[in-house]
């Protein structure tokens, strides 16, 4: 796709998909007024593994490059610390490797360049002694109620929470002066973190910047695409019968377009990503007993979905198909790739194995050399020596005579 060359091409690119923007006027500014590219970042927590609903920022970072922004791509490293400790300190550089190893290949499966990306450990900055500063300049304009109110969709809330969760969305508004930008990006569920970065950065003597939101996009399983649900998430490394079979148990009702995880894919994700591989947006549902669909805006296919023309078990497939297409690249990628493989097994290494001890069965007492007869030891001359009870009920006698004789008896006895 080509990069359009009006400000108005530019900024529809910009603006496509999102749900809102704050302060558009400071982008007409940078890019009309000052003649130079919008400069843009989009922060994420290096916890856990990156699944497929990272594809939804990625093709909005794509979009961005191509109306001619600069990127820069925050690897919030120490962020993900600070979220509840989703991440241990001692993995998250790993995880932030591994990162961008993903975002990049996501970028190039759509043939997105990429010179004018850039990847930001946030531990490179977060640690100096002036953001440091910064940051105890801000803890004493905001107060506590305002920090955990601004974190409350973002930060994983618990109860008696750590104060890490109120340092969190402090951080995140001083990034936006820290990395130099014009405007950040995220989901609307960022949207509490952005009006308080618009709000308390001047009154450290720091400029607004402008915040593009893109909507929540639902899981396969309605709401929110989730690491913590395996059949929510898609990994971007699940070989394609695992793709399959979760895309064949994503809940999709006939006729239901709010919600439906399967048609929010397509509009954010593949349709978008065939306009930046082919040019134009395009999506293809094959039929058995009827001609091949073909849509190019979900407008369309979200008329068609309601009228039942377009089902669920014709969908499933095509979206399969679509996806693994978009995978194979990357996989690809991560195959060849040695370093990326060892950074995988740093950044999520397996769980040890637990070895389950064997549980001993207590067999009774009357169980041949178990119950009464614990602890009692055999001697050379056929009798036992140990606890008198058990001596008088296995001891058969001293001599192999006298120990016939007792069967005997027994035998006897049983028989009368």
């Amino acid at each position: 796709m080509e990069e359009p060359t009006t400000y108005e091409g530019r900024l529809a690119l910009i603006k496509e998909n999102l749900q809102e923007v704050l302060n558009e006027e400071i982008i007409e500014d940078v890019m009309v007024k000052q003649n130079r590219a919008l400069e843009i970042y989009w922060g994420t927590a290096t916890t856990g593994r990156p699944h497929c609903g990272y594809f939804v920022p990625i093709m909005k970072i794509a979009q961005f490059l191509q109306a001619g922004c600069k990127v820069k791509i925050l690897l919030a490293d120490i962020h993900g610390f600070l979220d509840n400790l989703k991440a241990p300190i001692e993995l998250v550089q790993f995880r932030a490797e591994y990162y961008r190893f993903v975002i990049t290949e996501l970028l190039k499966a759509i043939n997105v360049p990429i010179e004018k990306l850039v990847f930001v450990l946030g531990s490179s900055y977060q640690l100096t002694p002036k953001y440091t500063m910064d940051l105890f300049k801000l803890s004493s304009v905001v107060t506590e109620h305002d920090a955990k109110k601004a974190g409350a969709e973002v930060v994983k809330q618990v109860d008696n929470a750590t104060l890490s969760g109120l340092i969190y969305p402090l951080m995140q508004a001083l990034d936006e002066e820290n990395l130099g930008v014009d405007a950040q990006f995220g989901g609307v569920d960022q949207r509490k973190i952005f009006a308080l970065a618009k709000e308390v950065l001047p009154k450290i003597g720091y400029r607004e910047r402008a915040h593009l939101m893109n909507p929540m996009v639902p899981g396969l399983q309605g709401g929110k695409m989730s690491a913590s649900d395996p059949d929510s998430k898609i990994d971007l490394l699940d070989i394609a019968d695992a793709v399959r079979k979760k895309v064949k148990k994503a809940q999709a009702a006939p006729k239901v377009v709010e919600e439906n995880g399967l048609l929010s894919f397509v509009e954010y994700v593949l349709l978008p990503a065939s306009r930046l591989k082919h040019g134009k947006p395009r999506f293809e549902v094959e039929r058995k007993d009827a001609e091949t669909l073909v849509y190019e805006d979900i407008v369309k296919m979200k008329e068609d979905y309601r009228n039942d023309v377009l089902s669920p078990q014709t969908l499933k497939p095509a979206l399969t198909n679509a996806l693994l297409a978009l995978l194979e690249p990357i996989q690809a990628a991560f195959q060849a790739s040695k370093e990326w493989q060892e950074i995988e097994k740093k950044a999520y290494p397996p769980p040890p194995v637990v070895e389950k001890k064997k549980k001993v069965k207590d067999k009774g007492s009357r169980h041949p050399g178990a119950g009464a007869a614990k602890n009692v030891q055999a001697q050379p001359d056929g009798s036992v020596e140990g606890n008198p009870e058990a001596k008088d009920a296995v001891n058969l006698g001293k001599d192999s005579s006298e120990a016939i004789e007792k069967l005997k008896l027994a035998d006897k006895a049983v028989q009368q």
